[in-house]
């Protein structure tokens, strides 16, 4: 018999599920959860700000509000994805402060990739994480 997977879109995030995806999917066993791509919406529909620090600090906002709504820290966090448009040494160290602040202090797997573009043509920063969720 398999299990299910728990899929859920809390409203501490923006709203997903007209758009056909889930925030956070779960899965057993292990109890992992993988959280779709953070990027600078907001749940109550503000404009994405140009700045990309701006954006990233939105970006780390919604990272933490996700792993609120599943009961995880960013200690849990096995891998973050980090996808960025004209990714340049200049850009990715401007966005590593509040990166790393997103984790206070975990230091998990982290892989950058540079993208040609992001799902809205204002958007240029995106995270998604892997999680395994506490006993």
């Amino acid at each position: 018999m398999s299990r299910p997977i728990t899929r859920i879109n809390p409203a501490t995030l923006p709203p997903t599920g007209d758009l056909g995806y889930s925030q956070i999917s779960i899965v057993e066993p292990g109890r992992m959860a993988y959280i779709s791509g953070q990027v600078a919406l907001r749940p109550d529909g503000a404009p994405v700000p140009d700045d990309l620090v701006a954006q990233m600090e939105i970006v780390a906002t919604n990272a933490k509000a996700a792993l609120t709504a599943i009961g995880a820290t960013p200690q849990d966090v096995v891998i973050a994805r980090v996808y960025m448009t004209d990714l340049t040494p200049d850009r990715l160290e401007a966005v590593m402060p509040s990166f790393l602040a997103t984790f206070d202090g975990a230091r998990p797997c982290v892989t950058g990739v540079g993208v040609a573009a992001l799902a809205a043509p204002d958007l240029q920063i995106e995270l998604e994480m892997t999680v395994r969720l506490p006993d």
